[in-house]
């Protein structure tokens, strides 16, 4: 009698999510030898960052858009294409993996999530056009060094704040932190190293915050009057992809984002996960390395595909 299995295509490795992480996990496995199928719902960050300078082999930066293309071109010289469509639900049935992707149902014998995350972000209109014109950042490690000397706004909670506030202060004296109600409030050390630092401390609530003339970034208080600033950095925390992580019943920590091994294993056995979904460094660089990694760690469980 035929196995279930046998009456079906089995994928090698389905990757969710065309960011850097998931493209470079795609271009591995193709290299490796093996069948892979990369779907995409089209809402990478990394789409969003107008230029970097901080990635590796591009002198004078490179942005976002043109990274993916790059990477995208790369993976087609291997005949692997970016499906853009929604992985909407995943199961594992025995050792495979079942994905409902839009109107269609594959079978994979791995799974690498590359799904990333979502920044919270207070309401600015024009946003997508603020952060391509540098206006809204949300990075400082990506591009503190970009607003050097700048008139920096940085608006955060009391505990995001206060050590991305000290982060910021190694690339200019102009920065205000406008700490945001909700949490909870900045202690007596933290209020004294932040006076020491320079940095203006701001605690009213922000009532609007708008672009203005002169590629400037405009606040508003709740209390009246208003600041503006060449960079506002939103860092209001950001929430993991992990929806289908968690159905077939991945651990998180106690931000939600996944642990992982050291090759980038889940606590599911045959799903991998890479970028900025894992519990690590947000960044592209770290990404395309948790993708090698788990990359290669799947070739080397999956049967030999000799020549």
């Amino acid at each position: 009698m035929t196995s279930k299995r046998a009456q079906c295509h089995v994928l090698d490795c389905l990757i969710v999510g065309a960011g850097p992480a998931g493209l470079t996990a795609a271009i591995y496995l193709a290299r490796y030898r093996r069948q892979v199928l990369l779907v995409d719902a089209g809402q990478s960050r990394a789409g969003l960052i107008p230029i970097t300078h901080n990635y590796p082999g591009f002198p004078l930066g490179v942005s976002g858009a043109e990274l993916l293309t790059r990477l995208r071109k790369q993976a087609e010289r291997y005949n692997v294409y970016v499906r853009r469509a929604t992985v909407k639900a995943l199961s594992k049935q025995g050792d495979d993996f079942i994905a409902d992707i839009d109107d269609d149902r594959v079978v994979a014998s791995t799974v690498v999530l590359a799904t990333g995350v979502i920044d919270k972000h207070p309401e600015i209109p024009d946003l997508r056009e603020a952060t391509l014109g540098g206006y809204v950042r949300w990075c400082p490690i990506c591009d503190g060094y970009d607003v050097i000397d700048q008139d920096v706004a940085l608006l955060a909670s009391a505990k995001e704040g206060f050590r991305h506030a000290l982060f910021l202060r190694t690339y200019t004296r102009q920065l205000t932190l406008f700490v945001q109600p909700g949490g909870r409030e900045l202690d007596n050390e933290e209020r004294l190293r932040i006076a020491q630092a320079g940095i203006r401390l701001i605690e009213d609530p922000i009532a609007q915050i708008r672009m203005i003339k002169g590629h400037r970034v405009a606040l508003r208080l709740a209390s009246g009057g208003e600041l503006s600033f060449d960079t506002l950095y939103p860092m209001l925390g950001c929430n993991a992809r992990t929806e289908l992580a968690k159905s077939v019943g991945v651990n998180v920590d106690s931000n939600g984002e996944l642990l992982v091994d050291t090759d980038q294993r889940t606590s599911v056995q045959g799903l991998y996960a890479a970028g900025d979904v894992v519990n690590a460094l947000n960044q592209i660089s770290v990404g395309v390395a948790h993708a090698a990694t788990a990359a290669t760690a799947i070739h080397n469980t999956l049967k030999d595909n000799y020549r």
